[in-house]
């Protein structure tokens, strides 16, 4: 008897609705690799402060983008499609780290199905400690916890992945359209962090530099010649000083008034793209006179992303 393996991909997970915005903040900010501090009291004080001060405000952003994240719903197509792809001969599921399903439901009906090999995948192109360390210690932890004896095998980056970058390009390309890339500027957006956490030794600066560095090369070689191409970084929240440029301050910066914009941190859409690129960033270009603003979907269900995920998934066997 062959034995059972399964494939868990991780993410940080979105409200399903909105009375679980509260449940996401909540996890969020009591998560020791975002707020750093030792103290889990101070922590847990925090955390509850930010959540009370926040979780009205994002019930209206989510509001305006369905009533929930599109997190989930796109992760369930992906995971269906790799399922078809691999057959019955590998069990294909994913968790979510700040809201349902948790890691503990998966893990639950994995041992119930006496699964000897587990592929953890966090769906984090770029190592940061706040996303893909926080993913897999938290699925671990539990694994272990809940009396768990398969073995654990984990990928922890994925940026320089081939079939993924092609899923960039031709996101990027279903955006150009029919008009000239040389009328354009792109700018690669990734997802902000404090730079207190990349000065400790987080990666995701680097990381990110490095896959914009290997994006540019595949723009030429698809003779995709954009006016100028851009590094920039969104959502920064709070006093304290985020990586730079941020992505205001490079919209400010640029004198083409078309532009492009690819979520570069996220492999799945959800509110930073959805609404704080489609609606907020949006309102920013408007305002500064943008003529063209568009903003490209991320890999999602694509067929293209689940060949990489396939490509991860018989390189780690």
């Amino acid at each position: 008897m062959a034995k059972k393996e399964a494939i868990v991909l991780l993410n940080m997970g979105g409200p399903n609705n909105l009375e679980e915005v509260e449940i996401f903040l909540t996890n969020m900010f009591n998560d020791k690799n975002i707020l750093t501090m030792k103290s889990s009291l101070l922590r847990k004080f925090i955390a509850t402060i930010i959540t009370f001060m926040r979780t009205e405000k994002a019930q209206d952003v989510y509001k305006q983008i369905g009533g929930k994240s599109p997190i989930v719903g796109h992760t369930k197509s992906l995971v269906k499609k790799l399922q078809e792809r691999l057959g019955e001969n590998v069990i294909v599921d994913f968790a979510m780290r700040y809201t349902p399903p948790f890691a503990s439901e998966v893990i639950e009906c994995l041992n119930s199905e006496k699964v000897e090999k587990i592929y953890l995948i966090p769906l984090y192109p770029q190592f940061s400690t706040t996303t893909t360390k926080s993913s897999l210690e938290d699925f671990e932890e539990q694994y272990h916890t809940m009396g768990g004896d398969a073995i654990l095998v984990e990928i922890k980056h994925f940026f320089q992945n081939s079939s993924y970058n092609k899923a960039i390009i031709q996101r990027i390309k279903e955006k150009v359209g029919e008009d000239n890339c040389k009328d354009f500027d792109i700018i690669f957006s990734a997802h902000g962090l404090p730079q207190k956490i990349v000065d400790a030794g987080d990666v995701y600066q680097r990381h990110v530099e490095k896959h914009v560095d290997i994006l540019k090369e595949m723009l030429k070689s698809e003779n995709m010649d954009f006016h100028e191409i851009h590094l920039a970084y969104q959502s920064k929240v709070g006093p304290m000083e985020w990586l730079k440029p941020s992505l205001d301050d490079k919209l400010g910066s640029i004198s083409n008034k078309s532009v492009i914009i690819f979520p570069l941190a996220f492999t799945i859409d959800n509110s930073e793209t959805d609404f704080e690129l489609e609606i907020e960033y949006r309102e920013i270009a408007e305002e500064l006179g943008f003529k063209e603003y568009r903003v490209c979907r991320c890999p999602n269900d694509g067929e293209l992303f689940v060949d990489a995920l396939k490509e991860l998934y018989e390189k780690m066997k």
